[in-house]
C-alpha cells in the first residue's frame, strides 16, 4: 500500500493545543466496525458501550521528563536531546544538531547533569551516558521538560495532564494518549459494571511516533520499543479468550503489546522484550476486540494501524467525518472507540 492511502485534510485549527478541562469530558466519537455506523457522545459514555465481563488492557509506562536543552562544551553548540530508552544512565537518544555530536562528545545542561557520546548511530540516534550528582530521575525531574509533540505550541501548566492516572513504570518518551481520557472516578465506575482492568507495559519510543517516509508502506523501519506482560494479566486475558469475552485495547501501544505476545506465541503469557511490529492492512487480529484509541496524524504507523483494524475507507470516512463535526486531533484532543459490533 502507498503512503498517500493513509492521508486526510485537516485544518491547522483542530489540531489540539491543551487537554480538556476536565479528562473524560473530551468528546468520543462511536465507530461500529462492521457497519460503519458512527455516533457522536462524550467519553464518560463509554461506560454506555462496556459490556459485564469485557477486559480492558492499558499501558501504565509513565512519560519521562525526556527533553532536554543543552550546551555542547568545547564548542557551545545548542543541542537537544530526547531520551526514548533508559538502561540505567545509558539511554538512547535523538538528537536535535545531531551532526556535531560525536563519539566522546560532552553535553552539559546545568551544574547537576551532563552527558556523554558513547556511541553515533543513524538517524539522529546517539547513545548517551549521564553524569549526574545525586538520584538520576530526581535530577532528570528537575531539569527535563515533558516531550510534548511539536505540533504542540503551547506550554503545559500542569505536567501530570501529559500523564495518565494510572501510568507507574517510567520509560516512555510520549505518553500513550488514549489513556488520557480515563479519571478515577470513572476507572471505578467501569469496575463497578463487571468489566475487568489489565496493564501491559510499552515504554513509547521511535516505534510509535517516527513519520513514515517511505512511499511504499512496507519500507518502513519500525524501531524497536521495550513492553512486558505480568503472569497474572495473561492467566486472566487466556481466561477471557476462552470464554469467549471481549478484549478492549486502549490505544494503539496497548495493541501492539497483545498482538506482538499472540503473534509469537500463540497465546497470552508472561514475557518482556523488544517489539517492532508494524501492523498495516491487511492484517488479521489475533488480540483483541475493541479499540479507544484518539485521532492519529495523517500517514503515520498509528492510522495504518487503526486502518487495519476496520478498513482504510471506514477510517477515512470516520475522521472526515470528526473534521467536519470539529473534534479536536491528536495527543490532547478527542476520542474514538471502535467496537466490534
Amino acid at each position: 500500500m502507498k503512503l498517500s492511502d493513509f492521508d486526510y485534510y485537516l485544518p491547522e485549527e483542530l489540531i489540539a493545543q491543551h487537554p480538556s478541562d476536565k479528562r473524560d469530558e473530551s468528546r468520543l466519537l462511536v465507530l461500529h466496525k462492521n457497519t460503519g455506523e458512527i455516533e457522536h457522545k462524550h467519553f464518560y459514555d463509554i461506560i454506555d458501550y462496556l459490556h459485564p465481563g469485557d477486559v480492558l488492557v492499558r499501558n501504565n509506562s509513565k512519560v519521562i521528563p525526556a527533553r532536554l536543552f543543552g550546551n555542547k562544551k568545547d564548542t557551545g553548540a545548542h543541542v537537544e536531546v530526547l531520551i526514548l530508552k533508559m538502561d540505567g544512565d545509558v539511554c538512547e537518544c535523538l538528537c536535535g544538531n545531531a551532526k556535531v555530536i560525536k563519539e566522546g562528545s560532552i553535553i552539559e545542561f546545568n551544574d547537576k547533569l551532563s552527558c556523554t557520546c558513547l556511541e553515533v548511530k543513524d538517524e539522529g540516534i546517539r547513545i548517551m551516558k549521564f553524569n549526574y550528582e545525586g538520584i538520576f530521575l530526581e535530577v532528570l525531574n528537575e531539569v527535563g521538560l515533558m516531550p510534548l509533540p511539536p505540533y504542540i505550541h503551547e506550554s503545559l501548566k500542569d505536567k501530570d495532564r501529559y500523564q495518565n492516572v494510572y501510568a507507574k513504570p517510567l520509560g516512555s518518551a510520549a505518553c500513550p494518549t488514549a489513556g488520557l481520557h480515563f479519571t478515577e472516578e470513572l476507572n471505578e465506575k467501569i469496575k463497578a459494571k463487571g468489566i475487568e482492568i489489565l496493564d501491559v507495559t510499552l515504554h513509547v519510543g521511535l516505534g510509535t511516533f517516527k513519520p513514515v517516509k517511505e512511499d511504499n508502506i512496507e519500507d518502513h523501519n519500525m524501531h524497536s520499543e521495550y513492553y512486558s506482560m505480568d503472569q497474572y494479566t495473561a492467566d486472566r486475558l487466556n481466561l477471557a479468550k476462552k470464554q469467549g469475552r471481549r478484549i478492549i485495547a486502549v490505544g494503539t501501544t496497548s495493541t501492539r503489546t497483545l498482538e506482538t505476545i499472540m503473534n509469537k506465541y500463540g497465546t497470552f503469557k508472561e514475557c518482556s522484550g523488544d517489539t517492532n511490529i508494524f501492523i498495516y492492512p491487511p492484517y488479521t487480529f489475533k488480540a483483541i476486540d475493541c479499540q479507544i484509541t484518539n485521532f492519529h496524524l495523517p500517514k503515520s504507523t498509528l492510522i495504518m494501524m487503526i486502518a487495519a483494524f476496520t478498513s482504510r475507507e471506514t477510517i477515512l470516512n470516520a475522521y472526515n467525518t470528526a473534521v467536519k463535526e470539529k473534534y479536536r486531533f491528536f495527543s490532547f484532543g478527542d476520542s474514538m472507540f471502535i467496537d466490534n459490533e
